[in-house]
């Protein structure tokens, strides 16, 4: 007979926050139908802005509205602009940001050119951010565009990546889709990819930038690295604080079941998948109740991987 212990419930378990329902109905016609016009759409669309950027000449730096409603430096020749630009991502995380109905900081693990920063930075709870991208370039646009937002000190760009070690590392990244950035092999193995040095923290390396005291919510988008980063947020002091944590996940390059215990080890039990097929997003929540130890999820994701080498 298995022996189970209590796991101890989050602090604010009598608080937590309430979520938008978006339906199954809704997301099924959207994932099967509507992203796809997105995508078409954002496609074609980039093409007619470079096409119009040449014609234009080099008339310097211009800022482009989104659909989401945010204002970022234009940059046409990156195909995640363009999906930014035209809402190829839908409305779920913008939703989730814009519910939050308490003060709260927002930690955005992998920001690319800062759209969900800004967005999270419509929400006038939001009282801290903190922007991770590790590419040079991709950072300076993120920079730029918190900076075109007028935010100030209330957000905060890192050129860093983050993991459970510190230091300089490689990272492969697609020169024309800065989203398609990571620091796994299988991107390495790509012919339209290349590779350039990026330096590395672990959430300890954060403790400075993240604010004692409010509720937490992260942002992971890192191209299958999502599973290291999620142990290490989970093992970290800030976990306590955490109220969502909305990750990207793949079947082709991560093992959704090895997050998934990492998250109930940590008190974490409340998922909600935002995609069909082999690649979507989750958003996982505290548990409302104390959750039960079990010893076969003990087992941390490192210990997976040595198994698996």
């Amino acid at each position: 007979m298995r022996i189970v212990e209590p796991v101890a419930a989050p602090e604010e378990a009598l608080a937590l926050q309430a979520w938008p329902d978006h339906s199954p109905a809704r997301m099924t016609r959207d994932f099967l139908l509507w992203r796809h016009l997105r995508v078409i759409r954002a496609r074609a669309m980039r093409h007619v802005h470079l096409l119009a950027d040449r014609l234009r000449g080099n008339a310097g730096p211009r800022a482009a509205r989104s659909v989401y409603g945010v204002r970022m430096q234009s940059n046409w020749a990156d195909r995640t602009f363009a999906y930014c630009q035209y809402g190829t991502y839908g409305p779920y995380l913008a939703d989730l940001l814009a519910s939050i109905d308490r003060p709260f900081a927002f930690l955005d693990i992998g920001a690319n050119q800062g759209l969900f920063s800004l967005i999270a930075a419509r929400n006038p709870l939001c009282e801290r951010i903190v922007a991770l991208e590790p590419v040079p370039e991709t950072h300076r646009l993120l920079a730029a565009n918190l900076a075109l937002a007028g935010l100030g000190e209330r957000a905060r760009a890192l050129n860093v990546g983050l993991s459970d070690v510190a230091g300089t590392h490689t990272i492969s990244i697609n020169p024309v889709h800065s989203g398609q950035a990571s620091l796994e092999a299988h991107m390495a193995e790509r012919s339209d990819c290349e590779s350039i040095a990026i330096e590395l923290v672990t959430m300890a390396g954060l403790d400075a930038h993240l604010p004692a005291g409010l509720p937490l919510f992260v942002k992971i988008d890192v191209e299958g690295h999502e599973p290291v980063i999620i142990e290490e947020l989970l093992a970290s002091r800030h976990a306590a604080s955490v109220i969502g944590i909305f990750y990207e996940h793949d079947n082709r390059w991560t093992d959704n079941a090895t997050i998934c215990r990492a998250l109930y080890r940590a008190g974490f039990a409340k998922l909600k998948r935002y995609g069909r097929g082999k690649h979507f997003d989750v958003l996982a929540g505290p548990s409302p109740v104390p959750l039960e130890r079990i010893p076969a999820f003990e087992q941390g994701i490192a210990e997976v991987e040595r198994q698996r080498a």
